[in-house]
């Protein structure tokens, strides 16, 4: 067995490409080796801005020699076919093929025996063909070569058993040697070495040389160091970090051997808002923010360094602070000027902002957002004049010169906006929040004002770009539909809000002015209810309900109140899950299926009434009676929303139903017995369809 070694030696990759194409390099590489007939052992990669390492042990010295028997035509076949078969194979004569009795009778077959080649010669073609495949965002040619990478590719270590593989890859003008050497650190740390050229002749080598080089080549690795020493800066300070897994990960991918190094904000720019400050160190220096014990943003700031400067670091940290404090005067000047106009002016300027080319301008969102907020907020016992007022200054930040600088900061500079005009704690608050949660980790807004503006954002989305037919379209969701639908469900469920969402999404169609949508009322309604009901299966499965009962309860097409929709689920979950529940579906399926069969050999429906003078059996109305009384019970419980209640009036029906089954026979010889006795199974769809629709539910 021999193990191969590769690395890609390059300028700086991009951090936001690195993971991905670590794991594409390995993948495309061991793809082409089991297409070549390589097994293989364990499979690891490694990465830094600089250089993409991978290491695959346990492959053979050798392919496995293979014979490929080509299939011709059949003895006797017209000479066409034939010599088409001739040609295809290189063959003079038909005779040179060998004959082979199969089950269709004697076929001509060519068999050609195929030496397997060394492990070494097959290689360097597996690694040509990886890079030339290799799928990169974003790629470039440098200098006159005709090859693309994502940036200059230097140098390409490949190694079987520390021995380099005869091999080359063309970039164009010039072509690289594989070979045994890379490069250390661009910039060497003071007072330590980083050797030009290092020559490496396999994975546990190359770590190690790496390692006494400077570089780790292992971004968990960095990762946790930055990690720790960072939080040995922050706690001789008596603070800690603020987590920010992105930011991390970001930072990572910009250092080979990092140095982390802590500085100092200055104290006129504290009185910037948290967000702010952090929001400029995190955008355009990747630094990260400090936090005190109470949680509140400290005067320090965390970055990480690329090298080791020899008076310590003290240099570098000035410099870094000199480059924060002009970033944060420039914060600061928004800040000062954005203030300096109340909030509410600023939404003219919003009849300027383009929010679709069809459904018009971001003032004519708002204005919708108005009268759909004070909607919700008069059916949620909020307060109406609260959620107005909110839902007209909820889009006057986008103007601020602060948002058009930062723009995750929207919403959140509204807030300190609108408190700054004296607007009410309950408004502003509304504004900050009304774009949440815009994803399954973020918190859900639960002030009256804030659901109201929130829902009346996103519903307004939906039924506009429904009312266009901009749907999504399998993975594409240019504009987050699926993300508003999802927050429209949250923000219902985890507030308990009764509202019916068909009655939304006509009111907030009639908003739009005449011509604007293109669909019509109730088709975009029916279409954002069926997109509904997609999305909620997706949300109740994360929480291990099936999909299969939220269709059952929502093809009954009348529930548009998800709190009581849930509520119906949870009883009809809880019911299938014991047993008179399971043998209850059992009992309802046989019955449904029955019917079907009879009434595809009819050609007719047997759904209307039972006649109970047709009943001749004791057990058939014993059913009958059990049908009416669960259908009398469940129809008031369903009223008052005792859905257990209901569940419990139809799982009595078990008992009834598996006597008919045993004593009836359906197929009676009258006529008129057996289509009062399909009649009778049939009821039992409908009064099981009272609560929802069985036949939508699996097992």
């Amino acid at each position: 067995m021999a193990d191969f070694f590769l690395e890609l030696h390059c300028e700086e990759i991009p951090a936001r490409m690195q993971h991905k194409a670590a794991d594409d390099l390995a993948r495309l590489v061991t793809e082409r080796l089991k297409e070549a007939g390589l097994e293989h052992g364990a499979v690891e990669n490694l990465f830094t801005p600089r250089r993409m390492a991978l290491s695959v042990l346990g492959l053979p010295d050798r392919q496995p020699d293979v014979r490929k028997e080509n299939k011709g035509p059949k003895v006797g076949a017209p000479e066409k076919a034939l010599e088409g078969f001739m040609r295809a194979n290189g063959l003079n004569d038909i005779s040179e093929a060998t004959v082979q009795e199969t089950p269709k009778g004697q076929f001509y077959f060519v068999v050609e025996d195929i030496a397997g080649r060394p492990t070494a010669d097959v290689l360097p073609d597996v690694i040509v063909s990886a890079l030339n495949a290799f799928p990169w965002p974003k790629s470039m040619k440098w200098g006159h070569n005709t090859q693309r990478w994502v940036r200059p590719l230097h140098s390409i270590v490949a190694l079987l058993d520390g021995q380099v593989l005869q091999g080359a890859f063309e970039l164009g003008d010039r072509t690289l040697e594989f070979g045994n050497s890379t490069k250390g650190l661009r910039f060497p740390k003071a007072g330590q070495i980083s050797p030009e050229t290092i020559e490496v002749s396999g994975l546990e080598d190359y770590c190690s040389k790496m390692a006494e080089a400077n570089i780790m080549v292992d971004a968990a690795e960095r990762e946790a160091f930055i990690v720790d020493e960072a939080a040995k800066l922050c706690a001789a300070e008596g603070l800690s970090l603020k987590e920010d897994k992105g930011l991390l990960r970001e930072v990572t991918g910009l250092v080979e051997r990092p140095v982390v190094m802590i500085g100092t904000i200055e104290d006129s720019f504290m009185e910037l808002p948290d967000e702010v400050l952090s929001t400029s160190m995190r955008e355009h220096q990747k630094y990260f923010s400090t936090l005190r014990a109470d949680g509140s943003l400290a005067n320090r700031f965390v970055f990480v360094a690329n090298t080791k400067a020899e008076d310590g670091g003290k240099t570098i940290v000035a410099g870094n602070e000199r480059v924060l404090s002009s970033r944060l005067s420039d914060a600061r000047f928004f800040w000062d000027q954005d203030r300096a106009e109340p909030l509410e002016n600023r939404n003219a300027a919003l009849e300027k902002i383009v929010f679709q080319k069809q459904l018009g301008t971001v003032w004519g969102k708002v204005s919708r957002m108005v009268e759909l907020a004070g909607l919700i907020a008069g059916k949620t016992s909020g307060d109406v004049a609260q959620a107005k007022r909110a839902a007209t200054l909820s889009k006057a930040d986008l103007t601020s010169g602060m948002v058009y600088e930062f723009p995750e900061l929207q919403g959140i500079m509204g807030r300190y906006y609108a408190q700054h005009g004296g607007e009410d704690a309950a408004v502003a608050d509304a504004i900050a929040t009304h774009y949440a949660p815009a994803g399954p980790s973020d918190d859900c807004p639960s002030a009256p004002a804030s659901v109201a503006v929130a829902l009346a954002d996103k519903l307004d989305t939906l039924v506009g770009f429904f009312g266009i037919s901009e749907l999504p379209t399998g993975s594409k969701d240019p504009f987050a539909l699926r993300r508003s639908a999802l927050g429209v469900i949250r923000l219902i469920t985890e507030n308990g809000l009764r509202l019916n969402l068909r009655d939304l999404f006509a009111f907030a169609y009639d908003l739009y002015e005449a011509g604007v949508l293109t669909e019509g009322r109730e088709a975009t309604v029916e279409a954002l209810m069926a997109f509904f009901g997609d999305r909620l299966k997706v949300t109740l499965k994360d929480k291990g309900v099936r999909h299969d009962l939220v269709s059952a309860v929502f093809a009954r097409g009348d529930e548009d109140d998800l709190v009581r929709l849930l509520a119906r689920v949870g009883a009809l979950s809880s019911m299938l899950a014991t047993e008179e529940g399971a043998n209850l579906l059992a009992a309802y399926k046989r019955a449904a299926n029955i019917v079907r069969i009879e009434e595809k050999k009819d050609k007719t429906k047997h759904d209307g009434p039972v006649r109970p003078d047709l009943l001749e059996q004791a057990e058939e109305k014993a059913l009958h009676s059990g049908l009416l009384v669960a259908l009398e019970t469940a129809r008031p419980a369903l009223e008052r929303e005792e859905f257990g209640a209901a569940m419990a009036a139809l799982s009595g029906l078990r008992a009834a139903m598996d006597d008919f089954f045993d004593q009836v026979t359906v197929n009676a010889e009258a006529p008129e017995v057996r289509a009062n006795r399909l009649a009778l199974l049939s009821m039992i769809g409908q009064t099981l369809g009272a609560v929802a629709d069985f036949s939508r539910i699996e097992g």
